[in-house]
């Protein structure tokens, strides 16, 4: 374990390891949210197919969760920065890969899901290997951990925002397949940053020498069992992520096409969203550790979700819809810096990322299914039905934990790293 820095350490110093950390998510984030853009504007606008494009979300994103969910294990043993390293060097070939056979007239519509397929599986323990520097990095800079966790959810918030904004304007310039090479250039540039100025912490990883991948993987779930408030978490944000998937993917693209907006619409509202959150992910970092966590994250959670539905399914005018996604901004915000607080604090450090593995697979395992139920519900029930159905099963799922017994476990104060 790395020595701790004393209190004289120039502070550059002392956030070098953070700083390249929030470094190397924005800019993996960055590619992420671009492609989630391109890829199903790129199938809609070549197919008009709502279920292909469904299918061919959930090809990338089922990949995704499943290899985030079994790569814990691993990244406990080996350490984190081989495997961020080598993920996002996969991602960027991966997605490199599809305007290249796009131009040439060689990319079928199985072997781009075989594409996203491996850069699903590639980036899912990519990222998840990057949050298991946090404690390390925050022992460091010598900082509470609700910064360290809303500086990080800042980074998430800003690369939401200038992701989707700058892909608007790519699509209509190159395409969606033409924008999937930014994000392969984004891909490759986070893995030079991750290896070359974050510690390799491997000596900090691990369970105990002698257990083996299957125990380290059944230590973890029996964690989760055992923790009833982070089970908790990780149901009700696997349902609001599943609801999200099929409003991003299907709900949304289709509303702005039967509006007769472009892309760079698409990419305005997803800005908005994530730039009002940009502002709450800060007041998070610098006063988190001070804020009544279950309140805060509770109606957080109401005011990002359900209205975001409503204000589309009832037909609203661009300035209302505007405002509402403002709102839901600075509510979704402080949603991640209280989850990340939170996993930190009761996660042992030789197990976290394998917990933190399977729990983030747990909340993302609808996100697959979110264009399959997304396309399904359009093509049953047409757009704005299906939006009413999902706003209403989002605010049933954010309201209902309130009367749960295990959230009054949420502490609303700091709390040591779990060792």
């Amino acid at each position: 374990m790395p020595t701790p820095l004393q209190a004289s350490d120039p502070v550059p110093h002392r956030w070098r390891a953070l700083t390249t950390l929030l470094a190397a998510n924005g800019l993996a984030w960055t590619g992420t949210r671009l492609a989630s853009l391109a890829v199903p504007w790129f199938v809609l606008s070549t197919t008009g197919n709502a279920l292909q494009t469904g299918m061919v979300v959930f090809a990338q994103m089922a990949p995704y969760v499943l290899a985030q969910a079994l790569s814990g294990p691993l990244i406990d043993r080996v350490g984190p920065k081989r495997i961020s390293v080598l993920g996002d060097v996969l991602v960027a070939l991966a997605m490199g890969a599809i305007p290249l056979l796009h131009a040439s007239d060689l990319l079928s519509l199985p072997l781009l899901m075989l594409l996203l397929a491996l850069a699903g599986a590639a980036e899912g323990p990519a990222n998840s290997a990057k949050g298991v520097f946090v404690p390390d990095v925050t022992g460091r800079a010598g900082v509470p951990l609700e910064r360290t966790t809303g500086l990080i959810a800042t980074v998430e918030r800003t690369a939401s925002t200038l992701g989707p904004a700058i892909g608007g304007v790519l699509i209509g310039i190159w395409g969606g397949s033409g924008t999937l090479a930014v994000t392969a250039v984004l891909a490759a540039v986070s893995a030079c940053v991750t290896a070359a100025g974050l510690p390799d912490s491997r000596s900090e990883g691990g369970t105990t020498p002698e257990a083996g991948y299957f125990a380290r993987l059944k230590h973890g779930f029996d964690f989760i069992r055992s923790d009833s408030l982070l089970l908790a978490i990780y149901g009700m944000v696997a349902i609001t992520n599943l609801l999200d998937g099929a409003m991003f993917s299907i709900l949304l693209p289709l509303w702005v096409m039967d509006r007769g907006l472009g892309p760079e619409f698409l990419g305005l509202l997803a800005a908005v969203l994530s730039g009002a959150s940009i502002a709450s992910s800060l007041v998070a970092a610098a006063w988190g550790h001070r804020l009544p966590r279950r309140l805060v994250y509770l109606v957080g959670f109401i005011l990002a979700g359900a209205p975001r539905f409503f204000v589309l399914a009832l037909g609203a005018g661009v300035p209302a819809i505007l405002a509402t996604y403002l709102i839901a901004g600075v509510g979704s915000g402080f949603l991640n810096p209280i989850i990340g607080a939170l996993q930190f604090e009761r996660i042992p450090r030789n197990m976290l990322g394998t917990v933190r593995g399977l729990g983030t697979s747990i909340s993302w395992a609808g996100i697959p299914f979110g264009g399959l139920v997304g396309g399904s519900l359009v093509t049953a029930f047409g757009l704005v039905n299906s939006l009413l159905t999902a706003g209403a099963a989002y605010f049933v799922t954010t309201t209902l934990p309130g009367l749960l017994p295990q959230w009054a476990t949420m502490r609303d104060g700091k709390a040591p790293l779990a060792d």
